[in-house]
């Protein structure tokens, strides 16, 4: 592969600065301190964020790892009742934004709650009952939501493997649990370190349920001293904070992955049967996770909104409606356009310096929202300072031009989710053999031609699921939309936010049921990608 190519460089330069730019301004606040923001940073704000970052992480990290590793392996190589049905449906909370299963989870099961109700019903007391109000609040509900990725890539790694392994090592006198912990989870690890890293990406990225807590972590702090202080400064003095976070994490993934490469395709290996007590105790396990994660907080949203639709479905609803589902749209369409580019480019002019472009323009999805929202506003607001004095001289009478702007808010979402539309382009571009490029060209296709004649129309599958995954990703999405909109810009993200902070769960049900029916449909897309049975 070549070093460089000048014309790949060119043309992926201006959409890897799309990511680049907001990254180096956030970077930027870190290496141009000022004395008295720090001092009132380490005084009053960063023991508890650091305190509380530290806690949820490494919670959520043990939380995500029991969830999700035990219930990947029994439904990869365990035979019990109700196996074919789980291996698919304990991927559905995938389609549940963590802050909704937060405010269900708070008002199912905090003191006023149908829950404690009952207890107290029946004994008098439910003081003994444990608050969901807490630091294991937080993290059992974000463990919750979050498993699935865990879950999802262990699979894969299980099914990989089949049963030979474990027959190979019982062979050699270990026992089934022996042969489980020293030779199916070691085989496992980077798809276990990968699952586990996209959870901590997730949980990093949060606002809306550490919110819902009260529970203050950086995302929180950022939105706090944009909004709340109005100072914009100590918000990117955080977010560079935040990115060096989520820097090191990415890098004690790579460490921990090592030089080490992993092979294997999916075999149908005979599974281990249970007995039929084992089975029982698998399907319980099963069904218990799915309900507490998916099912009882579906049925508890259509509960709260059947009581509450005839009172709250006003005449805001179409608006809140047709400003989601405009923002996604419009996001699709210039993500998967940007990412089609950056594939054809790639493909086009490889070389190690397209490579690294094509990885910068996707870091942002490792990117929390709210240090993205930072880092476009500062130089979208120093741009528009310059454009104040042609915008007076030619006789509008305005206070900003690009600020709060439907514009700003697409730039932070391109950026944020260019990963998400690139992936599956990428995925179907390396479908495409060189061999059917090269017949095409001898059968007189100009380059040009190739494009149009033979990758779009073999991309098809690819770019849907693009724009169907990047879609319902900013519908689900509120840091960004929160703080980047134009006043009075409210979508369905917003008003959960707005209803859930001042403690309202039954008006944040409807819009939060109508966010999680959207959610469905890329997770069942990933399904029936993912099943290799």
């Amino acid at each position: 592969m070549r070093l460089f190519s000048p014309r790949g460089a060119f043309l992926l330069l201006p959409i890897a600065l799309l990511t680049v730019i907001p990254l180096l301004v956030v970077m930027a606040s870190f290496l141009q301190p000022e004395p008295e923001i720090w001092s009132h940073l380490f005084e009053f704000v960063l023991p508890d964020v650091l305190k509380n970052t530290f806690v949820l992480i490494l919670g959520v990290s043990v939380g995500v790892l029991l969830l999700g590793v035990p219930l990947a392996w029994l439904t990869a190589v365990c035979q019990f009742p109700g196996r074919r049905f789980f291996a698919w449906a304990l991927m559905l909370p995938l389609a549940m934004p963590a802050y909704v299963l937060a405010f269900v989870m708070v008002g199912f099961l905090d003191f006023t709650g149908p829950v404690q109700t009952l207890i107290r019903e029946l004994t008098g007391s439910s003081a003994w009952f444990p608050r969901i109000r807490s630091t294991g609040g937080v993290i059992m509900v974000m463990s919750l939501a979050f498993y699935p990725y865990v879950y999802l890539l262990a699979r894969n790694a299980f099914l990989t493997q089949g049963k030979r392994a474990l027959e190979a090592a019982q062979m050699l006198g270990m026992s089934r649990p022996c042969a489980f912990w020293k030779v199916a989870l070691p085989m496992a690890r980077p798809w276990l370190i990968g699952g586990m890293t996209l959870a901590l990406m997730e949980t990093l990225a949060d606002f809306g349920t550490v919110s819902i807590f009260n529970f203050d972590t950086f995302t929180t702090a950022i939105y706090k001293s944009w909004f709340a202080l109005f100072n914009l400064t100590a918000a990117s003095q955080l977010a560079s904070l935040l990115v060096l976070l989520v820097l090191v994490i990415l890098g004690l993934e790579r460490w921990a992955r090592g030089a080490r490469r992993y092979h294997g395709r999916i075999v149908a290996a005979e599974r281990i049967v249970l007995t039929r007590c084992q089975g029982f105790w698998a399907s319980a396990a099963c069904t218990l996770v799915l309900l507490t994660a998916f099912i009882i907080p579906l049925l508890q949203l259509i509960t709260w909104s059947a009581q509450i639709w005839r009172e709250d479905f006003d005449a805001r609803y179409p608006g809140f409606i047709l400003r989601s589902i405009g923002i996604s749209l419009l996001a699709a369409a210039i993500v998967t356009v940007l990412a089609l580019l950056l594939v054809y480019i790639q493909r086009r002019y490889a070389a190690k310096s397209t490579s690294l472009l094509v990885r910068l323009a996707t870091v942002g999805y490792a990117v929390p929202g709210t240090v993205l929202a930072v880092g476009v506003f500062i130089p979208i607001a120093w741009l528009d300072n310059q454009l104040l004095p042609i915008a007076h001289a030619l006789g509008f009478d305005t206070f900003q031009i690009l600020k709060g702007s439907v514009a700003v808010m697409l730039l932070a979402l391109a950026a944020r989710f260019m990963a998400v539309g690139f992936q599956p382009i990428d995925g179907a571009m390396q479908r495409i053999s060189h061999n059917q490029e090269d017949a095409a060209r001898t059968l007189g296709v100009s380059e040009r031609g190739l494009l149009w004649r033979l990758h779009i129309p073999l991309l098809r599958g690819g770019v849907f699921t693009a724009m169907l995954m990047v879609f319902v990703d900013v519908m689900k999405e509120m840091p960004i939309t929160l703080m980047t909109r134009p006043f009075g810009w409210d979508t369905l993200a917003v008003r959960v936010f707005e209803m859930t902070s001042e403690g309202m769960w039954q008006n944040a049900a409807l819009p939060s049921l109508l966010i999680v029916m959207a959610g469905l449909l890329p997770v069942i897309l990933l399904v029936r990608k993912s099943e290799g049975e």
